[in-house]
């Protein structure tokens, strides 16, 4: 088994992908941007008002890793930039993952 990076992990008896994220609301365009720190930056382009950037992040990472929005769930840091996102899924989200950034 490949050695995951720090900015996510995958457990197999939950079934869950974690991915810690730095996420910039407002962007031109949304997408993946590389990393900040120990965290993937993901760009936004809805604004932070309105819970809109936590609606459109979840979106985003949906289409992403091809899995239903129910399956996104924002579990710390939803009023700010870092995130822990959890996505439930089989073992394929890892792969998918790690093939996207």
């Amino acid at each position: 088994m490949s050695r995951e990076p720090g900015w996510w992990r995958y457990d197999a008896a939950a079934r869950r992908l974690t991915l810690t994220l730095h996420v910039q609301p407002g962007a031109r365009r949304s997408g993946f941007a590389g990393m900040h720190g120990d965290a993937l930056k993901v760009r936004i382009a809805a604004p932070a008002s309105g819970n809109r950037a936590n609606a459109q992040l979840i979106g985003f990472l949906s289409a992403a890793l091809d899995v239903p929005g129910s399956a996104v769930a924002i579990r710390r840091g939803a009023t700010g930039r870092r995130k822990v996102v959890e996505i439930s899924g089989g073992p394929g989200l890892a792969a998918r993952i790690a093939g996207l950034v």
